[in-house]
Formats: structure tokens, C-alpha cells, sequence
């Protein structure tokens, strides 16, 4: 199929499969429920399965988001859903000892406090993978496996129950759409404006290309890397602060549990290649939105919740197999391109003797 069409446009970009994937999932909840696609407004608010989609997966789209960086230097961050938890952790109790802890004033110091220290922990998550050298999926292993209990220290191993109106607002508000797809959305155009508009894109993927032909050509190759892990815990900081005002309450054992799983499976069926190069943040939105209508999928159909991981693990596998080159050539067959009609030619005129 020609690149310059539409489709084979799409298809030289890895985004074919996962928007087939996207529209046959839609398909089937609009054949299993028939409401399923309906949108209403009231009071000023836009509701709909369609809408609760958009939201309960925005905070896996921007974890996803800074995994995409990631993973294109050719590194994976595990700690992610470890620091969604701290960053609930921290919002809730500074609220909770606060003076007044139904003000907008708490509510907007505990966030703020609570976003310095997940930076603080993507600095050292950066530090360990891009100047001590240690393999990606150990360095942030470690803050995984530690940042639950970092957590449960600083809630005291208690759910804590917030009450403030203005903390509710990032993961339940409204404005016309649920604050956290407005918040979600602006970070990614930002993003693609930043990484596709600007340089940085091309040093990203030039650093997970080859990082030491990108150091010798003189690009901070271990800043970038640092800086990638700095944007993925914030990312995750954010989706933390959504999880909890969503339900104005945390629980360091559940908050971003398995979010890091999630955000790698949209980021692969989004295109990004997990050796790092390129990388696709369309992709990974469409990957994001594909991950959460597979989960309202399995409700609409009735389907016992504990075997939505084994239908996201099908999916994410039959995406992926059409995605790959090789699988592509074996089992799918192309059309064979027509073959150009060979027009007789026409012999030489044989040039005249003149004088003869």
C-alpha cells in the first residue's frame, strides 16, 4: 500500500492496529449496550460512558506519557505507580494536620509539596540509571518496592479521609469535561509541542539510538536521561493526585497499583519500541484509551472482573503480533501489486543514405 494514502500513512506509523483495536472495542460495547455511546449534558456537565472513559483513563495516559520518554532512551520506570502513592500520601496527611482542613489553601500546599517530593524522586531515579550507571529496570525497582512503604510510614499504615472541596476538584471536578481529561489533554499537546516542534524530540530518540555516538556528538546525552525520569515522576505525581481526590481518600497499598503495567502496555501498543529510537505519543494516547475501554468492555459484557488482566494480556498480544514486522510478513498477505502493462516498442527508423 502507497504511504502517501491516509492508511498507509497510518500504517508506516504504527498507529493502524491500535486504532482498529480502539474502534472493534467500541463496536462491541455499543452492540453489548446500546447506550454505550450516548452523551448527555446536565448541569453544565458533559456525562456518558464514553466520558467515563476519558477519565478514568487520564491518569494512565499521562503515566503513560512520561513512560514513553522514557522507555525511548532506551530505559523503563517501575516506580511510577509506587510514587502515585507518596504523592497521595503526602497531599492527604498535610491536609488532615492542617490548621484548616477544608481551605483551598491546604489543599494547594499539600499538592505542591507533594509534586516537589515526587521531582525529588525522579532526580534519583535519574541519578542511579544516568550517572551510577545501574540497568533502568533495577534502578527504579528499588523506589517500587520501597515506595509503598514509604508511604504506608507517612499515613501511619491508615486510610486517610480528606474532606476539602478544592483537593476534589483535579480528579472529580468539572469544566464542561472532568478536569482531569482537561488537565490530561493539555499535557499533551504541550508535549508534542515541546518534543516535535523543538529539538528535543530528535535528542531524545538520538540518545536511545546509540547514547554514546550522541555524546560524542556533544549532546548531554545524561542530562536528557535525567530529565526524562524528573517529567515521569511528575506525570505520576499528578495521576496520584487524580486517584486520590477522585476518591478523597488514600490507601498507600492500592493508589497507581499495577499503573506502571499498564502505562508500559500503552506506550507498546502505541508503537514505541522498548529499545528506544522513536516514539509515537499519539500512539501511546491511543494505546492508553485502548487499555481502558478493554476494562469497561469486560463490565459491559458481564464478564467476571478478575479476568480483565487476562483479556488486557489478549489484546495487548494480538496488537502487537500485527504491529510486528515479522508476523506481518508470514501470516498476513498483502495484495501483490499490479504488474505495469509492457507496451510493444516501436523499432528505430533506419536513417537514409543520402546521395544514394
Amino acid at each position: 500500500m502507497s504511504t502517501s494514502t491516509p492508511l498507509g500513512k497510518l500504517r508506516t506509523n504504527g498507529l493502524l492496529w491500535p486504532i482498529v483495536a480502539l474502534v472493534a472495542l467500541l463496536v462491541v460495547n455499543v452492540i453489548a449496550r446500546p447506550s454505550f455511546a450516548s452523551i448527555t449534558l446536565r448541569d453544565g456537565h458533559l456525562y456518558g460512558s464514553l466520558i467515563d472513559i476519558l477519565r478514568n483513563g487520564a491518569p494512565t495516559l499521562l503515566v503513560a506519557l512520561g513512560m514513553t520518554l522514557v522507555i525511548a532512551t532506551r530505559g523503563i520506570d517501575l516506580s511510577v505507580g509506587a510514587t502515585a502513592a507518596i504523592v497521595g500520601a503526602i497531599t492527604t496527611t498535610y491536609i488532615v494536620a492542617a490548621p484548616d482542613p477544608a481551605s483551598a489553601r491546604a489543599a494547594f500546599i499539600g499538592m505542591a509539596i507533594a509534586l516537589v517530593a515526587c521531582a525529588l524522586l525522579g532526580v534519583w531515579n535519574g541519578f542511579l540509571v544516568s550517572v551510577l550507571g545501574i540497568q533502568p529496570i533495577i534502578a527504579t525497582l528499588v523506589l517500587m518496592v520501597a515506595g509503598r512503604g514509604i508511604a504506608m510510614l507517612i499515613t501511619d499504615g491508615q486510610i486517610i479521609t480528606v474532606n476539602n472541596e478544592a483537593f476534589s476538584v483535579v480528579g472529580a471536578g468539572f469544566v464542561l469535561l472532568p478536569v482531569s481529561i482537561l488537565i490530561s489533554i493539555a499535557v499533551f499537546i504541550g508535549l508534542v509541542i515541546i518534543t516535535r516542534r523543538t529539538a528535543l524530540g530528535m535528542l531524545i530518540e538520538s540518545v536511545g539510538i546509540n547514547p554514546e555516538a550522541s555524546r560524542l556528538a556533544g549532546i548531554r546525552s545524561r542530562t536528557i536521561v535525567w530529565m526524562v525520569y524528573v517529567f515521569a515522576a511528575l506525570c505520576a505525581g499528578v495521576a496520584g493526585l487524580m486517584i486520590t481526590s477522585n476518591v478523597n481518600s488514600v490507601n498507600p497499598n492500592s493508589v497507581g497499583l499495577w499503573i506502571e503495567l499498564d502505562a508500559i502496555l500503552a506506550v507498546v501498543i502505541g508503537g514505541t519500541s522498548l529499545a528506544g529510537g522513536r516514539f509515537s505519543l499519539a500512539g501511546t494516547l491511543l494505546g492508553a484509551l485502548v487499555i481502558q475501554t478493554l476494562t469497561t468492555t469486560v463490565y459491559n459484557l458481564g464478564i467476571e472482573p478478575q479476568a480483565i488482566l487476562v483479556f488486557k494480556a489478549a489484546v495487548v498480544l494480538a496488537v502487537c503480533l500485527m504491529q510486528a514486522p515479522k508476523f506481518r510478513a508470514r501470516f498476513v498477505r498483502r495484495p501483490k501489486p499490479p504488474t505495469p502493462a509492457i507496451r510493444p516498442t516501436a523499432p528505430a527508423p533506419v536513417p537514409s543514405k543520402v546521395g544514394q
